[in-house]
């Protein structure tokens, strides 16, 4: 009896230190292959942009397990200052615009999201890539395919990563209805529309000004359209046409679209027919019809939450804030070499570009526009 009770002492003990100490995996599958996970460890970032979006990001980082806000990268003393005492950020990782290459001598930081105006993406992404730091950058990720190759090379000549902020790849419904398509619940896909827009307001914020932005509505929101078909339908687009609408010439200046309507054709026989336009709200809509079934939603790429059927119900998936699951996702992307559902790398930026590129040739020329 004696040994008995001993050893259930012994035994509870053995229990008690299980519970308080949760054991972690260190090994995981990814892909097929044993990958080594690195579970305890957070991918340190720094911001570079303090804007409204830049804040958005960090507000949803405060909930993020794997990702870390720990510097700040800024023109504006008076928004370091105020982000520090926000997110308890250290002096010694708060920089500007003409210092943050010191981020090189700084080992508290493992990555830098980009969220600067489009047209200072690349010079911002190789300096960061300089500096030995991987590349978080938002989309678009440059402002023409010829700028973003420049960017993909400067990354891995770096031997950084360079992710692009896709943050509906991580979204649970918006995964969901790829599953399906890849598990074929759809059959053949025939066709794909994406709406794509807004009111945009203020003329004078750089979202309207060609230099910083690239283009207009096509480079801030249609950008989602065109990769919300390649991901729907799950192939490449072999040609493009598109046509141009503008009402307002006065606010929507020489290279700044409007409003643009293209068209993409797939090898599988699928179209898809999309809009972008800064000119229209209640948009904000995916449909992908097939023979043997359908899925749309609406909203469809909106902070969210994100709505919508398929042909086999409603789409339930909690919502979780897609910035706070992005930046998770992409900690072990960098970390634990984690392979997404859909690609977020930069080479998944330069086919979005590619393609823009191709529409805005189609809009100026009228023509059918390959792109094989």
């Amino acid at each position: 009896m004696k040994n008995r009770r001993i050893f259930l002492q012994k035994a509870g003990l053995s229990a008690l230190a299980l519970n308080l100490t949760p054991l972690k995996p260190l090994w995981a599958l990814n892909d097929g292959k044993l990958m080594h996970v690195t579970e305890d460890k957070p991918l340190r970032v720094a911001i570079m942009g303090l804007g409204s979006y830049g804040t958005r990001v960090a507000q949803a980082m405060k909930d993020c397990k794997r990702a870390k806000l720990v510097g700040v990268i800024s023109g504006t003393p008076s928004k370091v200052e105020a982000w520090q005492k926000e997110y308890n950020i250290p002096a010694k990782n708060c920089y500007n615009y003409d210092t943050y290459h010191q981020i090189k001598d700084n080992p508290d930081i493992d990555a830098v999201y980009v969220i600067t105006p489009n047209g200072l993406h690349k010079e911002h992404t190789l300096g960061v890539a300089k500096a030995g730091k991987h590349v978080i950058c938002e989309k678009p990720m440059a402002v023409n395919a010829k700028e973003g190759k420049e960017m993909v090379d400067a990354c891995q000549a770096a031997g950084v990563q360079l992710l692009v902020g896709y943050r509906m790849h991580f979204e649970a419904n918006t995964q969901e209805v790829i599953k399906m398509q890849m598990n074929g619940d759809f059959g053949k896909v025939l066709f794909f529309q994406g709406l794509s827009g807004f009111i945009i307001g203020d003329p004078t914020q750089w979202r309207l000004n060609y230099e910083l932005s690239g283009g207009g509505a096509m480079m801030d929101i249609g950008i989602y359209s065109i990769n919300g078909a390649r991901y729907m339908i799950g192939e490449e687009p072999i040609w493009v046409t598109a046509q141009e609408t503008k009402n307002d010439p006065v606010k929507f200046k020489e290279g700044v679209d409007e409003t643009i309507q293209f068209q993409l054709g797939f090898p599988g026989g699928a179209v898809a027919s999309c809009l972008s336009t800064y000119s229209m709200n209640n948009l904000d809509k995916f449909f992908l019809n097939g023979n043997k079934g359908f899925a749309e939603m609406q909203p469809s790429t909106g902070y969210g939450p994100i709505q919508g059927r398929t042909h086999k119900g409603p789409l339930s998936n909690p919502h979780v804030t897609h910035q706070t699951t992005q930046m998770d996702e992409m900690a072990a992307i960098i970390l634990d070499g984690k392979k997404p559902l859909v690609p977020v790398d930069g080479v998944e930026g330069l086919r979005d570009l590619v393609i823009i590129d191709a529409i805005y040739q189609a809009v100026k020329t009228g023509e059918k526009v390959s792109l094989v």
